[in-house]
């Protein structure tokens, strides 16, 4: 059998790549190393500019070389930092050996021994996760969140009207518009994306098991904790006092369940929006040149949809199973996080790939009214509710002698199709004023919706 050359494992980085490649920039290896870089480049900063131990705060020139270090972050530095790596076999200290060689590039003197001092790894480690998973939700993920809901809230506003009979447990119910049910999912996705815009990303900054001990040996009189979380704060990041060698992860749980939360919301969307495909409430708009079926040419399949399912489906497992693991640390320190969290930008990939598909999905879908209005016109019998509804308003205003309204209707509809013609007929013979007889005449289940149409406009 013919060596294959090397070829990317995970779909993520194969035929999906130009949907997701975007969170290579802030969740792959070298954005995680890139900032790395710039947090110990930053913390040398701070040290200089507090003047620590002697120090001088180096010149501006130098402080914009040194940043771009980590900002020109590229492939020959990948590379070289690979190698050094295979030294170590310690992924941050590779990046301290990397950033000590360029100190001596730059003619940066005096200050190599203030490069990760007093550092323990997770403290560079924990700080450039949460700006790699802050950058990434707010410059990537976050806004095709919220085209998504933008497109729901458009739909909704543009079918508000349009009538659809509802399916409580797949039966013909209460009439609802097309846009309402949009709407409804439009608002619970806005809920969310609100709750997730909200996160506070958190970090420590204070030794090998929390406590600050290196840092007092080396300088007892420095206010450490404060030096500590102004540090952390600069960065834009809330500062945790209390932790052990690792910041504690909560706060990547409480992201992650959100974010799994938002796809399972996004999966109820996408099942609702395939079977009224399937019921042909929906058309889809062909692409030109594409395949439904490899052997009936007369299909559409619903891919975007089914696509988008599978991916939420496994995005929202990786993204629990890291909700769960992230929590846990024996004692004051385990790995279990470090090999766990090299998985969060597959969490966040098959999500960004599951919304890339319902935005192209929402796009190739036409609303069916005429299959709408066959629908309701074959369904008269869901205007029971409304019938037994006014009878027992008839009763309470001293208008009507009927017993039991609700059985009465039972016994004319259920497990039924109703017309129009026996339904008038009935209501022709009750016992009930006139101006409620000729309200209940002039319902049709298309007219029977409500305020469904004016509900939308509490997406404004």
């Amino acid at each position: 059998m013919t060596q294959l050359p090397p070829q990317p494992l995970s779909p993520l980085d194969g035929r999906y790549r130009d949907a997701v490649s975007a969170l290579g920039d802030h969740l792959s290896e070298a954005a995680l190393n890139r900032a790395r870089l710039r947090v110990e480049i930053e913390w040398l900063l701070f040290l200089t500019d507090h003047r620590m131990f002697g120090s001088e705060p180096l010149a501006e020139h130098e402080k914009t070389a040194l940043r771009a270090v980590a900002t020109g972050f590229g492939e020959d530095d990948i590379r070289e930092l690979a190698e050094l790596e295979a030294g170590t076999r310690h992924d941050v200290k590779a990046v301290e050996y990397f950033l000590r060689n360029r100190l001596d590039a730059l003619n940066i003197t005096g200050v190599s021994e203030l490069v990760h001092f007093g550092a323990t790894s997770e403290d560079i480690n924990n700080l450039s996760y949460a700006l790699s998973i802050d950058s990434a939700l707010r410059a990537v993920w976050l806004p095709k969140f919220h085209s998504v809901i933008r497109r729901l809230r458009e739909f909704a506003l543009e079918h508000r009207a349009v009538p659809m009979l509802a399916r409580t447990h797949g039966q013909p119910a209460t009439p609802t518009t097309v846009g309402k049910e949009f709407a409804v999912f439009a608002a619970r996705l806005d809920r969310i994306a609100r709750q997730i815009g909200a996160t506070e990303s958190l970090a420590k900054f204070s030794g090998a098991t929390g406590t600050f001990a290196a840092h007092l040996a080396a300088d007892p009189d420095a206010d450490w904790a404060s030096l500590s979380r102004e540090f952390v704060e600069s960065l834009g990041l809330s500062w945790n006092p209390l932790t052990t060698q690792i910041e504690s992860h909560d706060w990547q749980a409480e992201l992650y369940a959100r974010i799994s939360h938002a796809n399972r919301v996004l999966h109820n969307l996408c099942t609702d929006v395939w079977t009224y495909i399937s019921m042909g409430y929906f058309t889809q708009i062909p692409a030109e040149g594409a395949t439904g079926s490899s052997t009936m040419p007369h299909k559409v399949n619903p891919i975007r949809f089914e696509n988008a399912e599978s991916n939420l489906e496994l995005s929202s497992a990786i993204l629990e199973s890291l909700a769960a693991t992230l929590v846990t640390s024996r004692l004051q320190r385990d790995l279990t996080d470090s090999s766990a969290q090299r998985n969060i930008g597959i969490g966040f990939g098959h999500s960004l790939l599951a919304l890339d598909n319902i935005l192209r999905g929402l796009d190739e879908i036409a609303v069916n009214e005429a299959q709408l209005a066959r629908d309701l016109d074959e369904n008269w019998e869901v205007l029971a509710e409304a019938i037994q509804t006014v009878i027992r308003a008839e009763i309470t205003a001293g208008r009507s002698t009927i017993t039991d309204p609700y059985a009465l209707l039972k016994e004319l509809t259920r497990g039924k199709q109703v017309g129009s013609e026996v339904l008038a007929e009935f209501i022709g013979g009750l016992d009930i004023g006139e101006d409620a007889r000729q309200r209940l005449l002039a319902l049709a289940p298309a007219a029977y919706t409500g305020i469904a149409s004016k509900l939308v406009d509490f997406l404004e």
